[in-house]
């Protein structure tokens, strides 16, 4: 099995890779949605914050050579479950349909103003 760091051009750096590929599967680190990546601006409430670990999450299998489509599992972090439902009507967005398997738990997140933070695994098999 061949194992590839998966680095997105101008992400921070940080102690960990935003994805690793490891034979068919792209495992995508935790992505949050606290911050515009263009201007650096905080991100307000929970729907967009969603959108936005989203738009991180498909960002990051894009540069892999993958996409939503693909993946298989998918882990939401939230901060407060009073944030589910909402949550929940924009998720359903970017999988409208075969909607791969998830975990959500509310949890304390890591940094103050992040709402949510996702995380998934994508199949795609090399050629």
């Amino acid at each position: 099995m061949t194992k590839q760091v998966i680095n997105v051009p101008n992400a921070p750096k940080l102690p960990f890779s935003p994805a690793i590929k490891a034979g068919d599967y792209i495992f995508v680190s935790g992505q949050g949605g606290f911050q515009d990546p263009k201007t650096g601006e905080a991100i307000e409430g929970i729907e967009a914050q969603t959108k936005q670990c989203l738009e991180n999450m498909k960002q990051v299998l894009e540069t892999a050579g993958s996409s939503l489509g693909d993946v298989v599992k998918a882990t939401v972090f939230l901060g407060n479950v009073a944030d589910y439902a909402r949550m929940n009507e924009v998720y359903q967005s970017y999988f409208p349909k075969d909607q791969p398997a998830r975990s959500t738990a509310v949890t304390g997140l890591v940094i103050p103003n992040m709402l949510i933070e996702m995380e998934c695994i994508a199949y795609s098999p090399q050629s």
